[in-house]
């Protein structure tokens, strides 16, 4: 069984986690996600105030080459160790998270669809969008009760690093993407790709 992996990307708040658990949660024993925000780059050599300024929404700034090897790793069947990141401290985690091969694999992230050898892993590929002032805003929220952080630092960030690359790098990726949909809330986009699923997991049966 060579797992079918699917792409889910979108600008910050663009309702990517929403559709990503939403599917999940149709299939939780044959569906597995992995995050490519946790593939952000170890930083414990930098000092935290550089750390803090680093730009989190350019590609640079993943480790895709390793998250490419791990798919790889798991269409093979093998087991991987993906790595945690820690937004409280904007490095990696001493922790890791054991992966399992599952028939279908879910991988979300703003710049997902990015990177061609990234792309090349995936068997779908998906855009979610979002009105920009829907998108701050659940970004605040997200970041306020999730991340611990304060107002003024996520709108600078915001407006020094997000925004531009957003238009720098991920809405150009929309283009590449096989389905674009509006809303993570999407109920027509979710049934839709549900019965995919559902067509894929019966013929590897």
């Amino acid at each position: 069984m060579t797992p079918v992996i699917i792409g889910i990307a979108g600008g910050t708040g663009s309702g990517k986690s929403t559709f990503t658990n939403r599917i999940h949660a149709a299939f939780p024993d044959e569906v597995t996600i992995l995050y490519h925000d946790n593939y952000y780059k170890a930083q414990d050599d930098t000092p935290f105030e550089e750390r803090k300024k680093k730009n989190y929404d350019h590609p640079d700034a993943l480790e895709t080459s390793l998250l490419v090897e791990h798919l790889r790793a798991l269409k093979r069947g093998e087991t991987v160790q993906c790595p945690v990141y820690d937004y409280s401290l904007h490095t990696r985690s001493k922790h890791t998270v054991t992966v399992r091969p599952h028939p279908v694999i879910l991988l979300e992230g703003i710049l997902v669809l990015s990177d061609e050898a990234l792309r090349n892993q995936m068997d779908i590929k998906i855009f979610v969008e979002a009105d920009a002032d829907e998108r701050i805003l659940r970004r605040i929220t997200r970041d306020v009760i999730e991340r611990g952080r304060s107002m003024t630092d996520i709108m600078d960030q915001y407006l020094t690093t997000v925004k531009p690359m957003h238009y720098a790098y991920v809405e150009p990726t929309k283009a590449l993407a096989d389905v674009v949909i509006n809303s993570g809330m999407n109920d027509t986009a979710f049934e839709l790709i549900s019965g995919k699923i559902r067509e894929i997991l019966s013929e590897q049966k």
